[in-house]
């Protein structure tokens, strides 16, 4: 049985030591499909607020947004505290709990390079100077980066491990409009190939189940990040949860979600010709509460992992 090539493993193997993501939410981070810039509402299958970002001390800043033009933000230093507070309680949880030795800082919610370049610089450099973080990894749009901020993180991949990561979702324009991404797929493979040429290392988001795909769409969607040269992968199924326009759509019966049978199959399918060096860091997703609509076979995060890999034993591969 082959072991699947895991980020952990591959962490692993780079640092000597357990490896853990910090995963962090900054308040007055935006995204340009919900600002108004280039959509409005965002993607039909995000929950927006969902995404509000407090702590027990430093509470969201309501109706704070950045974006690439703003040109002051005077809330830097409550953003930086969140950092600091949100990375140590976290990074103390995951030392006690899973015995995690070295951190990367993982900017997750919204789009982090989504903001002025002194903001970005001064909370990326913030979160290099805690203590045992080895690196960043930097969720956002191919449309919300600058070269100003890409040549910037190519220097500090010099010294640090720093990676970016790109929601791809579908290499179909089609799919895109449904979905209300609001930038093409030439758009995606831009950026990667030039954050690829700036030394980073990419992680591609890729979604299994979105409106009106087949198969071989997602398969196809696969094979272009693949020869993109992304260096890690997060696989999605697209799941329905309440206030969004995908719930709209599945209570109109305009949308049927993806089921499990077919989610193996696609997966396993993609796996198998993904190339060896490239990384898993994620095989499916969920929610297990109120909020999920459909499908619910995305409710028990154990139970899904416990049919991959039977799925997966099937073609002498394990997760």
């Amino acid at each position: 049985m082959q072991q699947i090539y895991t980020y952990g493993s591959y962490l692993k193997d780079k640092f000597g030591a357990k490896v853990y993501k910090v995963g962090i939410n900054i308040s007055g981070f935006t995204c340009p499909n919900i600002d108004g810039t280039v959509a409005k509402g965002g993607c039909t299958f995000c929950e927006n607020d969902s995404f509000s970002a407090s702590t027990d001390t430093v509470q969201a800043l309501k109706g704070f947004h950045l974006n690439l033009d703003s040109k002051e933000n005077p809330f830097l230093d409550k953003q930086l505290k969140q950092l600091e507070i949100q990375f140590e309680a976290i990074s103390k949880r995951q030392q006690k709990e899973y015995g995690a030795q070295k951190f990367l800082v993982y900017f997750q919610s919204f789009t982090n390079t989504y903001a002025p370049f002194e903001t970005l610089k001064a909370l990326y450099e913030k979160a290099l100077s805690f203590e045992n973080v080895v690196g960043l990894s930097i969720g956002t749009r191919s449309d919300s980066i600058t070269q100003e901020t890409l040549d910037f993180l190519s220097k500090l991949n010099e010294d640090k491990e720093i990676w970016i990561e790109f929601g791809i979702q579908s290499v179909y324009d089609e799919t895109l409009v449904k979905i209300n991404r609001g930038h093409d797929s030439q758009n995606v493979k831009e950026w990667i190939l030039k954050s690829k040429q700036a030394g980073l290392n990419v992680c591609g988001h890729l979604i299994f189940g979105l409106p009106g795909e087949t198969q071989s769409m997602m398969l196809e969607t696969s094979k272009a990040a693949y020869e993109w040269g992304i260096d890690s992968v997060k696989y999605h199924p697209l799941y329905v949860v309440k206030k969004t326009a995908l719930a709209n759509e599945y209570k109109r019966g305009e949308f049927t979600p993806i089921s499990e049978d077919e989610y193996l199959d696609v997966l396993v399918k993609s796996l198998l010709m993904k190339p060896k060096n490239v990384s898993v860091q994620r095989v499916t997703a969920g929610i297990d509460d109120d909020s999920l609509l459909a499908p619910q076979w995305c409710r028990n995060k154990n139970t899904q992992i416990k049919n991959i890999n039977q799925a997966l034993k099937k073609v002498g591969l394990k997760y």
